[in-house]
């Protein structure tokens, strides 16, 4: 074999590496992983202006979406939009906000949320969550635009691009 042609099977070994890794990076990055900036304080403490997460696409693959998960999703109201927030209404849930505590089913005890920012203050009376719907609010609560205040106030199973799993920009941190 000639060093011409071990040359040109280097390279051609090189270009079957790269495309390989190029079409696996792809399909990683359009069918299993969504990496997103976070645009605003709503998520905060949680999520921090600035902060990059990643989700994961194929989390409700086997499995239902369940309150608390933080999910990235098409913003009802204008789907062009990409949204992160929590799950807290379930479908065929009725769920009450008042004065800033979240009642589900008619409970007489509140919604335990370690993770909010601060005291939510406002009512905003009852909602009956659709079949195939979701309710999300933001961490913020005070401070977020979430389904209390939308057109569309649920968002469907169908429009929930996954479950935000970690930061990794500033430091990594998983999310809960």
């Amino acid at each position: 074999m000639t060093q011409k042609n071990t040359i040109i099977k280097e390279i051609i070994s090189w270009v079957i590496v790269l495309t390989a890794a190029f079409i696996v990076g792809t399909c990683i990055n359009k069918y299993v992983l969504i990496k997103a900036e976070i645009p605003s304080g709503s998520m905060e403490n949680t999520m921090q202006v600035g902060d990059r997460v990643v989700g994961f696409r194929l989390a409700y693959l086997f499995s239902e979406p369940k309150r608390g998960d933080i999910v990235m999703f098409d913003y009802p109201d204008d789907e062009s939009k990409l949204y992160v927030k929590r799950i807290i209404g379930l479908p065929g849930e009725e769920l009450e906000i008042r004065d800033g505590k979240i009642y589900i089913n008619g409970s007489t005890t509140p919604l335990e949320e370690d993770y909010l920012k601060e005291t939510p203050i406002d009512t905003y009376g009852t909602f009956r969550i659709p079949e195939g719907c979701y309710f999300m609010l933001g961490d913020n609560r005070n401070n977020s635009w979430d389904s209390r205040k939308w057109d569309r106030k649920y968002v469907q199973k169908s429009k929930i691009r996954c479950k935000v799993w970690f930061r990794y920009k500033p430091g990594f941190k998983w999310l809960k």
